[in-house]
């Protein structure tokens, strides 16, 4: 997310990074029936195919010259520098590829005793947890076997390769690491029909039909893309915002070419005086705090007693493109605050920021420090990076030569298409969020399995050209946020140290966008007294973990001690959501009650239902 965002939940789990599920598993095992494919069938499938390519190609060749072919030279010259410096050492290269091919030859002997029914342990394990590799046959069927560990063998060789070339820059050792894994990635024998145990049998027992099928859900891609292959995750005509998404009552009291505030109704006779702002990331809309009432966040905090308000980003087109970052802390959190005094006579309120929106958050608690602004008492932030020293993997895709020609795609159309930024993170977690769908979708023949999280994931949102331009610059390449004065945002400069207000920082273990030792770094850089919290799962799941769920543990540790893995060895593991853990931070700081507040009843009329307009607005 958070820019930056993605699929952290699946995103991993009923969560981002979980591969949809085959609606029709088959026996593993049995011997597949097996039929011929119906003449009909094909013959209307081909004319459908050959009238829906010729237009598809003709989008495609339109677009291009519209817009130009991306330059992937700079892969190519990372590439070209490792290879002059393997050159440089062929010693450890040739080492390297003597112990590959003494592992192969290894795995000729044993697959040549697995036939003549001889036991053997693998030469390589299957990775735990790599679910391309979960069909039975993967490990019951010595040819299938083979395949799997030869490719293993070769990955591994790959990665090690790359791992032990001496001499690379950062940058380069991290875009040749990222790229030779995606290579690998695509070459797995599971992405393709010959070579996948699955597919063949569905492909043995349907005739052929499930190509066929897939076939059809390749073209529906490509022409969603007009010409670009856009992977569905999900079925799209399952999921309304507003009808069975973002469902908690609420109404819209203030809007601005911005943002929407939504006031959600309460659900108690009484509810905390401290009303609570949340701040989400804009890169993404912000129901995934409110998908549906098992796994709402805005719901249980509803119940918990607090008058919840959220701001709804607006979907910028080119109209917003001189829009900057700090318009977002004026036209957004700044009248938020005003907002929610003139709808509730309070000017005291507790603040969540989650990923981007957390940064945003900090950024402007650093401004009304300097002010003297002290209307925010308390501030909670949800996988957010203020320290940009290791970005994880995203920073592959923001080096200068890169940053530079995104800045001028920007400039020229006004924004950044949200589904370029899509594509960036669905690459982050390519297995799961890319390859899993090629074979459900396409080799498989299934359409896209209904999943609230992944059509979230796919409700993407455009970014103006002005603020994001400005974010990864001064945030990615040059992390001038950490350091103090670094930015100056309205006029004032910016020191993280000065904020003093309690805050509650909330990190995921597995997450792939915000890296939870970049958030712990990111939390000591606060000024006040500090509560560091870290989840399990990814940058959704740990996030948008229900209690009476009953999943994903996390850690607490009263201290904050300079090293991450420090902290985590004195951490205590609780099972289950950390939830309560933050409800009681949150009220130990204040727990008055005052009668509950109904939106629109207060010193803001309402002006629409929630979850409003701007969230309704598709990319």
């Amino acid at each position: 997310m958070a820019g930056t965002e993605v699929k952290d939940a699946k995103l991993s789990e009923a969560r981002m990074s979980q591969p949809v599920p085959d609606p029709k598993p088959e026996a593993a095992g049995r011997e597949p029936e097996t039929r011929s494919p119906d003449p009909a069938l094909l013959s209307r499938t081909m004319t459908d195919v050959a009238e829906r390519s010729g237009r598809i190609v003709q989008e495609f060749l339109r677009r291009q010259s519209d817009e130009g072919l991306p330059d992937a030279s700079h892969i190519g010259r990372a590439f070209l520098d490792m290879t002059t410096r393997l050159m440089a050492n062929p010693a450890r290269l040739v080492q390297a590829q003597l112990g590959f091919w003494q592992d192969y030859l290894t795995l000729w002997q044993t697959t040549a005793r697995r036939m003549m029914g001889l036991e053997h342990a693998p030469v390589i394990a299957t990775p735990e947890g790599d679910k391309r590799f979960r069909d039975p046959q993967w490990d019951e069927n010595e040819v299938f076997d083979f395949i799997k560990q030869t490719y293993l063998l070769s990955s591994r060789f790959v990665q090690d390769v790359v791992k032990q070339t001496d001499g690379l820059d950062g940058e380069t050792a991290r875009k040749v690491d990222f790229y030779s894994r995606q290579f690998m990635d695509a070459m797995s024998p599971s992405n393709f029909l010959l070579t996948n145990p699955e597919v063949l049998r569905r492909t043995a027992e349907t005739g052929g039909e499930n190509l066929l099928r897939g076939l059809a859900n390749l073209l529906t891609d490509l022409e969603h893309g007009r010409g670009q292959l856009r992977i569905r995750m999900t079925d799209h005509d399952a999921f309304r915002v507003g009808g069975n998404l973002a469902t908690t009552k609420g109404k819209v009291i203030f809007r601005n070419r911005l943002m929407e505030l939504i006031q959600y109704a309460p659900v108690t006779e009484t509810v905390l005086k401290r009303p609570l702002l949340i701040v989400p990331p804009w890169i993404n809309k912000f129901y995934i705090l409110d998908l549906k009432e098992k796994n709402s966040f805005v719901r249980w905090a509803v119940g918990q007693g607090h008058t919840v308000f959220m701001i709804s980003w607006v979907n910028p087109d080119a109209a917003l493109a001189a829009v900057a970052f700090e318009d977002y802390m004026r036209k957004g959190i700044f009248c938020a605050l005003e907002a929610i005094t003139a709808a509730t006579g309070e000017k005291a309120v507790n603040a969540i920021g989650y990923c981007l929106g957390g940064t945003l958050l900090a950024a402007t608690l650093a401004v009304m420090a300097a002010r003297r602004d002290a209307r925010i008492k308390s501030a909670t932030f949800f996988v957010t990076m203020l320290d940009f020293t290791d970005a994880g993997e995203i920073q592959v895709f923001i080096d200068e030569e890169q940053l530079a020609a995104l800045e001028a795609r920007m400039n020229e159309r006004g924004y950044l298409d949200g589904a370029e930024m899509a594509t960036t993170f669905n690459l982050l977690r390519a297995n799961d969020l890319i390859w899993s769908f090629v074979v459900n979708n396409y080799l498989m023949g299934n359409d896209p399995f209904p999943f609230d999280l992944l059509y979230w994931n796919s409700d993407s949102t455009r970014m103006p050209a002005t603020m994001h331009g400005f974010y990864l610059r001064m945030m990615y390449r040059e992390n001038r946020l950490r350091e103090p004065g670094g930015m100056t945002l309205d006029g004032t400069a910016v020191d993280l140290a000065k904020i003093r207000v309690p805050a509650y920082a909330l990190a995921a273990r597995e997450d792939h966008i915000a890296p939870w030792r970049t958030a712990f770094a990111s939390a000591r850089l606060l000024g006040g007294p500090t509560r560091f919290v870290l989840a399990a799962s990814g940058h959704i799941a740990g996030v948008v973990n229900p209690p009476d769920a009953g999943k994903y543990s996390h850690w607490v540790n009263a201290s904050l001690p300079e090293a991450p893995d420090e902290w985590l060895a004195g951490a205590t593991e609780i099972a289950g959501s950390w939830w309560p853990d933050w409800q009681r931070w949150l009220t130990g700081l204040a727990a008055t009650r005052v009668p509950a507040r109904e939106p629109g009843a207060g010193g803001l009329p309402a002006l629409a239902e929630a979850p409003g307009e701007y969230v309704l607005v598709r990319s």
